[in-house]
């Protein structure tokens, strides 16, 4: 009935996405909700990102059928309808996004490759700012950018 050994290529088609699903569920609970759409080959509940974390999971799982119109059925059937006092979202599954793109990630946008040629690079204020915040780094004389006719002793 359920697989949960290292499934083979996920068919995305014939998988789709829960999500809005109480703590209390687990993967026999969808199991025993969408069996009656047909044969479900595995069940995956993403845990939480964060160890400390007390929940189960994060609240969405994904369910591969054996075949895509089964899938279509659950999500025809499924979607806004209540599981565990909660109204539960069901839709096709989309491809994963890459992990380097988008909310979440660990890399700053305009460190992502090509970013900068496709957004325009630095502009003029930009760069005259560097500028100044080096000349200011520059070691020198410190009493170089002062005016000495105004202030200071002088010598007569």
């Amino acid at each position: 009935m359920i697989s949960l050994e290292a499934p083979e290529p996920v068919r995305l088609n014939s998988t789709i996405y829960v999500g809005g699903l109480e703590n209390a569920v687990n993967e026999k609970l969808l199991a025993d909700a969408f069996l009656p759409f047909g044969q479900i080959v595995n069940i995956t509940l993403p845990k939480p990102d964060l160890p400390s974390s007390k929940e189960p999971h994060r609240g969405f799982g994904y369910i591969e059928f054996e075949v895509a119109g089964d899938a279509k059925e659950a999500i025809d059937n499924m979607d806004q309808s209540e599981l565990f006092g909660r109204v539960i979202k069901v839709a096709a599954a989309r491809p994963q996004e890459d992990s380097n793109q988008g909310l979440g990630t660990k890399t700053a946008v305009w460190e992502t490759e090509g970013w900068i040629a496709k957004h325009g690079g630095v502009s003029q204020e930009d760069r005259f700012a560097t500028q100044q915040a080096q000349r200011a780094k520059a070691p020198g004389d410190p009493m170089a950018s002062l005016d000495t006719d105004i202030a200071g002793p002088h010598p007569e």
